[in-house]
């Protein structure tokens, strides 16, 4: 496939990454010469300088023939206006639009193709948003991901010591939990995958992804380690785009402190929300977060844009006595050597919000795709289409499935309907995996991948043969 990237920040360089690794033919255009040399001499693809929405940039980029547009530049402007130049001059199938401002999320007949003609658009900070609200929700998890409209959710936690399973073979989930189906799709141990079978015992300090039916995640987290009490009182530090996106939402269920460094945004933010504390001042300040009680904080969040300050920031609050900490990381080499030390929780707003942008990018029906390890391995929702004569899956059972090694079927739901593209699904069957469930058109299968190179693997696996169409 033929694809041209948009900017060349943190989001277009994490989408380039993913996808030049997938045989793609890449052309990312930015203006800053530094940034597109850096990332040519990390991957095999073409960089063009300039400004992304012109013509004869994009003509220079090989826009005539491109099957692909996806235009995350730091500007929404340039991003639409980058949109209708693909599709008016070049015909471009597909364009995928970076949105920032929630404006144009209110008025969608705006990006329809007689406006700005864009297929598909996505905001990284309500993305991330979303995604640090569930780990505030689930105060044990290290990452909480959704799948088949929040039906299932892949819940990654780490065992410790005193957890009922811990010490204990997989195949004792099901006798400590005989109502509950579940299934633990991978283990992490000691940064190495362990794909799991009933005898593999779970030792303290694993990372374990485990799947099962939303409704009652809460109750199978409790087999890996002790729930801890309830989130009540957060402490959120940088008032930007997500930190302001984040304390507006949560400010209805919890106690919301906002350490905001610059006094003007502050003032904003004091006017903006009517349930939270805001203090300007520098969350990176002792005496400041003593005064404010860190050490009564349930959850400490360092936000802001500079990945120094929040690292500093969540090491002083950890220091001082807050329950659990976490701090947005642009730098994937500083994340993975952060998490699981000091930092509860190290996150790549990058990393959190590409599955968007890639379930739009996957061959087949792709529904859902989820980054998992900062990157390292991938959930992917398949539906499955055809019947027992097109197609590999249909009709067998899952110990039938010749699966490349390090994947494996987690769940699938089963019976659920889409009416019209974006409406939410109507309740299906949750399905947790075992050997002798079949496969039926339409279902909804959920893989986990060790590694994000079997992904080219796992899709032509699942394609439709040819006598299909």
């Amino acid at each position: 496939m033929k694809i041209i990237i948009l900017g060349a920040g943190q989001v277009g360089s994490s989408v380039a990454e993913s996808l030049v690794s997938e045989a793609n033919e890449i052309n990312v255009i930015d203006t800053d010469t530094r940034r597109l040399r850096q990332l040519q001499n990390r991957l095999d693809l073409r960089t063009v300088i300039g400004n992304a929405a012109l013509p004869s940039v994009l003509r220079q980029a090989g826009a005539e023939d491109t099957d692909l547009l996806i235009a995350v530049t730091q500007s929404d402007q340039t991003n639409l206006c980058a949109c209708r130049t693909a599709d008016t001059l070049f015909k471009i199938p597909t364009k995928i639009a970076r949105l920032r401002s929630a404006d144009y999320s209110r008025h969608p007949e705006l990006l329809d193709a007689k406006n700005f003609a864009v297929d598909f658009s996505i905001c990284p900070e309500q993305i991330v948003t979303d995604y640090l609200l569930k780990l505030i929700e689930f105060p044990e998890a290290l990452q909480v991901l959704e799948f088949a409209d929040g039906m299932v959710s892949l819940v990654a936690a780490r065992a410790v010591e005193g957890g009922p399973l811990v010490g204990h073979p997989v195949s004792d989930l099901r006798r400590h939990m005989p109502e509950i189906d579940a299934r633990i799709a991978a283990i992490y141990r000691r940064d190495q995958p362990i794909m799991p079978d009933g005898n593999t015992r779970i030792e303290a300090g694993d990372e374990v992804f485990y799947l099962a039916a939303t409704r009652d995640m809460r109750q199978v987290m409790t087999e890996l380690r002790q729930s801890d009490q309830p989130t009540r009182r957060i402490m959120i530090a940088g008032g930007g785009n997500i930190g302001s996106r984040l304390a507006e939402v949560a400010q209805e269920r919890y106690q919301v402190k906002v350490i905001e460094s610059q006094e003007q945004r502050a003032r904003e933010l004091g006017s903006l929300l009517d349930r939270a504390l805001v203090l300007a001042g520098d969350a990176t300040d002792e005496n400041l977060l003593i005064a404010e009680n860190i050490d009564d904080m349930d959850f400490f969040l360092a936000l802001t844009n500079d990945d120094e300050n929040n690292i500093m920031a969540a090491l002083l609050a950890k220091n001082l006595g807050a329950r659990r900490v976490l701090a947005l990381i642009n730098r994937r080499a500083y994340a993975d050597l952060l998490q699981a030390d000091r930092i509860d929780i190290a996150i790549s707003p990058a990393q959190v919000s590409i599955g968007s942008l890639l379930a739009h990018v996957r061959r087949g029906d792709v529904a859902a795709v989820h980054s998992l390890r900062r990157g390292a391995a991938e959930a992917l929702e398949f539906v499955v289409h055809g019947d027992a004569s097109t197609s590999r899956v249909i009709g067998r059972h899952i110990s039938e499935l010749e699966l490349p090694r390090g994947a494996s079927i987690g769940a699938i739901v089963r019976g659920v309907s889409q009416d019209t593209p974006g409406a939410s699904l109507h309740l299906g069957q949750v399905l947790i995996a075992h050997g002798d469930t079949l496969i039926e058109p339409e279902d909804h299968v959920i893989l986990f991948l060790a590694s994000k190179s079997l992904v080219p693997k796992v899709e032509r696996y699942f394609q439709v043969g040819l006598a299909f169409f």
